[in-house]
């Protein structure tokens, strides 16, 4: 594997795709219990993330529905604040290759820092609580978000306009493309 000798563990890829696909979530990189149970977001902030969106267990996981590929496909580790950055040589590798392979995708949701980046803030220097809070000047088929972590409980709390504006316009535009 193209990043075995840079990951702390043996490389189990974890992604959900499909060509059939509406909505794409963008996480970071699987976490130890993905790579545990190689199943994507199957922890708390997993849960978390479901509830933003809006929807169960059984659609989140539907690949004909819902496309999962974070930003390096391998559980990157372990570090002192919680688990490692994602490799950049994964998106790099395989980004672009997967994303064409799903036309019909209406909605892309980034979830956390290395994913906004990505997406719209590579280089500009702005705190990813400004990107989230200007979400309106984002293209339609465009939603960020902070990493559903509970780790971030202190940011969802001083943030409460993060609750009350842009949750309930991601739900909507998440049923649109979902077509619920």
């Amino acid at each position: 594997m193209a990043c075995s000798s840079i990951l702390p563990n043996e490389p189990r890829p974890i992604f959900q795709v499909s060509t059939k696909a509406t909505l794409l979530i963008v996480g970071q990189a699987p976490g130890r219990k993905a790579h545990e149970t190689s199943k994507p977001f199957n922890d708390l902030s997993g849960d978390r993330l479901r509830d933003w969106l809006g929807i169960d267990r059984v659609t989140f996981y539907d690949s004909s529905r819902v496309a999962l590929l974070p930003m390096a496909f391998c559980f990157p580790g372990s570090g002192t604040y919680g688990d490692r950055p994602p490799p950049p040589r994964c998106a790099e590798l395989w980004r672009t290759k997967y994303e064409t392979l799903m036309p019909d995708i209406r909605l892309t949701v980034a979830c956390g820092r290395y994913a906004v980046d990505y997406y719209c803030a590579r280089g500009t220097g702005q705190a990813l609580a400004q990107i989230v809070k200007n979400w309106r000047q984002l293209p339609n088929d465009l939603m960020v978000l902070p990493h559903p972590s509970p780790r971030n409980n202190g940011w969802i709390k001083t943030n409460k306009w993060f609750e009350q504006d842009v949750l309930p316009e991601l739900q909507r535009r998440v049923n649109s493309a979902l077509d619920l």
